[in-house]
C-alpha cells in the first residue's frame, strides 16, 4: 500500500451543489430532504446543500434545510470571495463556507479580470470576514490542476494563515492523470510546512470528463487527501464528479479503508437518487447498476451459486443488492435440457424445441423498430424536461419580452458585452 495512504477518510457529498447541475434535474425540497438525511444515516460527514447567492429559491432552500436535524453530518455551502457571496451563507444560518476560487492566469483574465495579487488579498479578506463572522473556512482552490504548484503552494500558506480550517483542489475539467494527480497532491503537500501538513486537513474535487473522477480521486487519497468530494451516481455538471458509490466501495474493499459509510445503504441511495433526478442511472453503471449482479445461465446454475465469487467481483449483500439469474437467449440448449433432467423433467424434442423457442422469443420477435421509437420518444422527454434555455431560445424571450433586438456581434449568435 502507499506510504501516504490515511488510515481514514471522510466522504463529502457535493449531490445539491453539483449534481443539481445536470440540464435535466430538479429537485423539489421534500426531495433533498428525504436524500440528505438518508445520506445522514448511511455516514457522510460533510453535506454541500448548495450556493445560496444563487438565487433567491436556492436561499431559501438552504435555510429550511439548515433547520433539519441532523445526527452525523455537518453542513456546508459554496460561496464566492464576496461580501455578498458569504452573506448569502450567513444569512441562511451556515457555520461552515465553502469558499471557492481559482487563482490561475485562465480565470483570472477573462473571468476575474484581476492580477494574482489581487486575488490572493480578496482570498485572505474573504476568509477573515467569515471568521468574524463565526463561521470556519473551507477553502477550495478551483481549476487546481491547471494551477502552477508554487501558487498552490503560495495560496494554501494564506489560507491557513487566514483561518482556513481545511484545504481543497479541484480537478475542475476533469483532465488530470491519476498518475499526475499523485505527483501533483505529492508535491503540494511537501510545499507545506509541518504545522499544516499535521493539522490541516485536505479534500479533493475530481470531474469525470474523461472517465477518471474515481481513479483521480484514489490517486489523491494515496497521497494523504482525507475528504473526497463525490456525488451519488455520479451525477454533476457535464460529465458529473466522482461517484459516491465507486469511491466509497474501492476505499474500503480494495483499500481497507474506513468510510464511515454504511455500505449496505449505498443502493438504497442511488435508487432514491435516480427516482428524484429523474435520470435513469445505467444498466452497466459500476456497484449500482442493473447488470453488475445479473448473470445469464452460461454454466450449471448450481455451480454458479456455490461460487459467486468465480463471477462476481465482491458480494452484492455488502451494498445493499442481490445476485440475479437467469435464462436467455445466450443459455445453450443443451444446458437447458441439462437442468431439466436435474429438476426430474423429460422432454420430448418438439417439447425442447418450443421452450429453447420461447426463451428466445422475446428478442427475435422484438419489433426493433417500435423499440427504437419508444427509446427516441424517452430521450426526448428527457431534453425535454431540460429547465434551460438555449442561447438563441433566450433573447428571443428577451425580445419578445423587452420588445427590444439585442446588439448581436459578427456570428450573429451573441450579445456584445
Amino acid at each position: 500500500m502507499p506510504p501516504r495512504l490515511p488510515e481514514r477518510i471522510f466522504i463529502w457529498d457535493e449531490t445539491f451543489r453539483e449534481g443539481v447541475k445536470a440540464p435535466t434535474v430538479y429537485l423539489t425540497y421534500v426531495e433533498r430532504v428525504k436524500l440528505a438525511k438518508l445520506m445522514d444515516e448511511s455516514g457522510v460527514a460533510i453535506i454541500n446543500v448548495g450556493f445560496p447567492a444563487l438565487s433567491d429559491d436556492e436561499k431559501r432552500n438552504v435555510g429550511k434545510i439548515v433547520n433539519e436535524s441532523f445526527d452525523h453530518a455537518k453542513l456546508t455551502a459554496s460561496a464566492e470571495p464576496s461580501k455578498a457571496s458569504i452573506d448569502a451563507c450567513l444569512e441562511c444560518g451556515i457555520k461552515d463556507v465553502t469558499l471557492e476560487v481559482p487563482i490561475n492566469g485562465l480565470h483570472l483574465q477573462y473571468r476575474y479580470k484581476m492580477t494574482k495579487k489581487q486575488a490572493l488579498q480578496k482570498i485572505v479578506e474573504s476568509i477573515t470576514y467569515c471568521k468574524d463572522h463565526g463561521a470556519s473556512v473551507n477553502f477550495m482552490l478551483m481549476d487546481g490542476t491547471r494551477t502552477a504548484i508554487e501558487d498552490i503552494s503560495q495560496v494554501f500558506q494564506q489560507a491557513v494563515e487566514a483561518g482556513a480550517s481545511r484545504l481543497g483542489l479541484a480537478d475542475s475539467v476533469g483532465f488530470i492523470r491519476p498518475l499526475s494527480m499523485k505527483y501533483l497532491m505529492s508535491h503540494v503537500r511537501d510545499g507545506l510546512s509541518e504545522t499544516i501538513k499535521k493539522k490541516i486537513p485536505m479534500s479533493i474535487h475530481c470531474h469525470n470528463d474523461f472517465g477518471l473522477a474515481s481513479a483521480n480521486t484514489l490517486a489523491a487519497m494515496e497521497e494523504g487527501v482525507t475528504y473526497m468530494h463525490t456525488c451519488i451516481a455520479g451525477f454533476g455538471e457535464r460529465a458529473g464528479i466522482a461517484p459516491f458509490e465507486e469511491v466509497v466501495t474501492s476505499a474500503e474493499l480494495l483499500y481497507n479503508i474506513d468510510t464511515g459509510i454504511d455500505l449496505g445503504k449505498i443502493s438504497r441511495i442511488s435508487q432514491t437518487a435516480e427516482k428524484a433526478f429523474a435520470l435513469p442511472i445505467q444498466f452497466h453503471k459500476p456497484i449500482i447498476g442493473e447488470n453488475i449482479f445479473a448473470h445469464e445461465v452460461e454454466v450449471d446454475v448450481e455451480e454458479m451459486l456455490a461460487h459467486p465469487l468465480v463471477f462476481e467481483p465482491f458480494p452484492p449483500e455488502i451494498v445493499g443488492r442481490e445476485t440475479t439469474v437467469f435464462i436467455g437467449r445466450n443459455t445453450g440448449q443443451k444446458l437447458i435440457q441439462e437442468m431439466l433432467e436435474k429438476a426430474g423433467i423429460r422432454a420430448s424434442p418438439r417439447q425442447m424445441d418450443e421452450l429453447f423457442r420461447r426463451v428466445k422469443g422475446p428478442h427475435e420477435g422484438l419489433d426493433k423498430g417500435e423499440a427504437q421509437m419508444t427509446y427516441y420518444q424517452v430521450k426526448k422527454l428527457m431534453k425535454d424536461l431540460q429547465k434551460g434555455y438555449a442561447m438563441d431560445e433566450f433573447w428571443r424571450m428577451v425580445e419578445q419580452v423587452t420588445r427590444q433586438k439585442p446588439k448581436m456581434t459578427s456570428d450573429k449568435k451573441a450579445p456584445t458585452a
